[in-house]
């Protein structure tokens, strides 16, 4: 508690802390105000039927930081650019020259980010113009002519890069990841509402259930925390070197591997992956085609959507998506041949693991078995919400699923490192 007031002063006696600070939270308030102004002409009840009728509507929600919910300008959010960075790495495992240029340092990754943002255009484009359809034939948008489509497919466009800029401003000139505090003030700002809501309907008869699901949410908090900082030390050893009359080395230290080395994004990947196809699908359920050809596109999509609807498939579709995105993702973020050169070149080793290549075998040995138990954990955390819905009916849809909590979470503890980071260097 101490240690937490000092730094707390430390913060605030700080000009150039405090400074960031205030410029993430401006940032934030700009999102959210951009989040509230509304496409033109949307009927709020059948938004609202709408929404109700559409659960994948929610998760969508997350990440367009809740302005979806108003049909805001902003309404894609940040989406289309996770979609991008997926598609990115996707292809740094089938391009050389890709994987070569995101290894290239900074440079390297400023390039790579940048065929990002770019790949971020069309794909925005291509979700608004779907989206306003598929609105547009659910009545929530009244029938809008050529010219109005594209103003407004424009206009969603512009709202989700002027989001993109305000996370990289926030990156650049405030404090932590701008994209994912973008996703999580989204998630914080729809707590009061949901609170309030729940007090309105609030069941004395359900109070035991409400005071399971606080001390449940309190232990998947603490549960949460402990695996996302859990770590393997892997023992290292650099061997003594003599220069002149100087003794260099001869020191034991470990390589950290985290538990959950992918973090939150295999989770952010497989949302995209079942988002995705479930907006085209509902676009093609309701598409008018002449023909036999247009029954069976509509017949198909509608089948594929049923599929979808039941719980039990779209739970074991979630959970296997997670759990292969931590592999995958684990392997593009971490290269052991990478590591296994840099220890040999620095004159580092494992004790009883020979240099070179059987050090590279060791560290994917295990990395293999805890990128498991991280494996398993995430998944289980991504479907928790869909688990408890399902055995207690009565609680309605939960107000934070273990998605939002875990970007909840993964964002304030990398902003209290951030933050203490800042305070240390400045101490120094």
């Amino acid at each position: 508690m101490q240690s937490f007031i000092e730094k707390t002063k430390a913060v605030l006696s700080d000009r150039m802390i405090l400074r960031r600070i205030l410029f993430t939270l401006g940032a934030l308030v700009v999102f959210q105000f951009l989040a509230s102004i509304p496409i033109p002409g949307v009927d709020r009840v059948r938004l609202a039927s709408f929404f109700a009728n559409n659960e994948f509507l929610g998760l969508l929600n997350v990440f367009s930081g809740g302005g979806l919910t108003n049909l805001s300008i902003v309404l894609l959010g940040v989406s289309p650019y996770i979609t991008a960075s997926i598609i990115m790495n996707l292809l740094t495992m089938m391009s050389p020259k890709l994987k070569e240029m995101s290894q290239e340092g900074e440079a390297g990754r400023k390039r790579f980010s940048q065929y990002a943002r770019l790949a971020t255009v069309p794909l925005a484009l291509i979700s608004a113009f779907g989206f306003i359809l598929l609105l547009q034939q659910q009545g929530v948008v009244p029938a809008l002519g050529s010219f109005a489509l594209i103003l407004n497919v424009m206009i969603v466009l512009g709202g989700t890069m002027i989001l993109l800029w305000l996370g990289e401003l926030i990156t650049e000139f405030g404090i932590g990841n701008g994209v994912s505090l973008i996703i999580f003030s989204g998630i914080v700002a729809s707590l009061p509402r949901v609170v309030s809501e729940r007090i309105a309907t609030f069941n004395p008869a359900d109070l035991p259930v409400y005071i399971f699901l606080v001390l449940f949410a309190a232990a998947l908090v603490y549960a949460v925390v402990y695996v996302t900082e859990a770590e393997r030390p892997v023992p290292v050893t650099y061997a003594k070197r003599v220069r002149g009359n100087k003794v260099y080395g001869g020191v034991s230290t470990y390589l950290p591997l985290r538990l959950t080395q992918a973090g939150v994004i295999p989770i952010i990947f497989a949302l995209s992956i079942l988002l995705f196809p479930q907006l085209i699908l509902n676009f093609l359920s309701k598409i008018t085609l002449a023909g036999a050809f247009g029954a069976f596109v509509n017949s198909s999509a509608q089948y594929l959507l049923t599929a979808l609807a039941n719980q039990l498939v779209y739970g074991i579709a979630y959970f296997v998506l997670v759990f292969l995105f931590t592999y995958f993702y684990t392997a593009v973020t971490f290269d052991p041949d990478s590591i296994s050169k840099n220890l040999q070149q620095n004159g580092a080793f494992i004790a009883g693991v020979r240099p070179g290549e059987a050090t590279s075998m060791h560290l994917s040995r295990i990395l293999l078995r805890i990128t498991f138990v991280g494996a398993l954990f995430l998944g289980v955390i991504a479907v928790l919400p869909l688990i408890l819905q399902a055995s207690l009916p009565q609680i309605g849809t939960i107000a934070i699923g273990g998605t939002a909590l875990l970007i909840v979470v993964s964002v304030v503890l990398d902003l209290i490192k951030k933050i203490d980071a800042q305070v240390s260097m400045r101490e120094y």
